[in-house]
């Protein structure tokens, strides 16, 4: 099958890439079409494509599996401190539970960057790669799955302050009408999201590890010995996962942005109304509690933009390699970045009972088992 979308007849353009020719379709003449062709292509055949060199691409190796052991290292810790309060018979919240969910994502999805090049089939070529289609596929599924669940979990967290600081609705009441569908939406949509590749072969290595895409190879058939054609996977599946996938990046950036401009207003405006009336100590003590709030939800939302924004912001600019030194490691942060935000209260009381110590330090004496 050529490289085209269904249905397509007439050629409008060729490109050479590399030492590889691919003929795009009308309907594929788009810029970003025309950037994912070549992508792809030069990622099948030549090994430093992506990347440039092999220098270039152990570094990039190197930091991916570093980003990603830390996030999976960070999001165990708060996967284990909310089970020793269950061991212990201490109550949780829809928030601690939904942190649960995330670090549980995030693991699924950080662990599948720490392996990265191990699960790629190692016919590619690509650095430390000794794994073959059925590991690619695996890997792949893996990863859309826990990414979808982790942004997903990030905006319930979101939602859930939002009810709360705004709404003034108390955590069992949330736990009661929305916290249960909100869980079973959040997996049935990930696991959906996940599982569409699947049918037609559409996880295939992409630049030393698995996603979705579709993979080429040289025409047998054609006279042009240099043209290329599809190996494996369906180019319309491959573009409806890649508008799906941004759209709800896109999507839980604006949503989580909202929540928290919405949550800081509605504190502010607490703050004005107690500066200008007298109010009773329990009022103040409640608006303390939501300024912690509002606080913990802000730093949720910026490791969500130094994460997946600068990485969705890389993606949209004409960087060498396609941006790929910071798409790589930064996005299996954000369980390291939700790991240091979860424990920040306990540290910081840590200090007040301990003066002089160190931020790293009550770190560590807090997140120690």
């Amino acid at each position: 099958m050529n490289v085209s979308l269904a249905g397509c007849q007439i050629w409008c353009n060729v490109r050479n890439v590399g030492r590889y020719r691919v003929r795009l379709a009308d309907k594929c003449c788009d810029f970003q079409e025309y950037i994912d062709t070549t992508y792809r292509t030069a990622m099948s055949y030549e090994p430093f494509s992506c990347l440039g060199s092999a220098r270039n691409e152990l570094i990039v190796e190197i930091f991916q599996k570093i980003s990603g052991f830390l996030s999976a290292l960070g999001s165990y810790f708060v996967v284990s401190d909310i089970a020793r309060k269950v061991w212990h018979g201490k109550a949780t919240d829809p928030y601690q539970r939904f942190m649960v969910g995330l670090s549980l994502y995030d693991i699924i999805f950080s662990s599948m960057f720490f392996l990265g090049a191990w699960l790629t089939p190692k016919e590619t070529g690509w650095l430390w790669a000794v794994g073959n289609t059925a590991s690619c596929t695996s890997e792949g599924f893996l990863f859309i799955f826990g990414g979808v669940g982790e942004l997903l979990c990030q905006m319930a967290i979101s939602f859930n302050v939002l009810m709360l600081i705004a709404f003034n609705q108390n955590q069992e009441q949330f736990a009661k009408k929305m916290e249960r569908p909100i869980h079973i939406i959040i997996f049935t949509l990930a696991l959906f999201i996940a599982a569409i590749p699947l049918s037609t072969q559409t996880y295939n290595p992409f630049c030393g590890y698995c996603y979705y895409g579709v993979m080429y190879e040289k025409c047998s058939s054609d006279k042009d010995e240099e043209e290329l054609c599809i190996m494996r996977g369906n180019k319309t599946v491959e573009f409806v996962m890649s508008l799906t996938y941004r759209v709800l990046l896109f999507f839980v950036l604006i949503f989580c942005t909202i929540a928290m401009v919405w949550v800081y207003l509605h504190v502010r405006r607490q703050e004005l109304r107690m500066q200008r009336y007298n109010f009773r100590q329990h009022n103040t003590e409640k608006h303390k509690e939501s300024k912690r709030i509002r606080k913990i939800l802000s730093l949720y939302t910026l490791s969500l933009y130094l994460t997946y924004g600068i990485a969705l912001f890389v993606a949209l600019l004409p960087l060498p390699y396609h941006g790929q030194f910071l798409l790589r490691p930064l996005p299996p942060l954000l369980g390291f970045l939700n790991m240091l935000v979860y424990f920040l209260p306990n540290c910081l009381k840590y200090q007040r009972d301990h003066p002089g110590t160190w931020l790293v330090t009550a770190y560590f004496q807090v997140v120690r088992p």
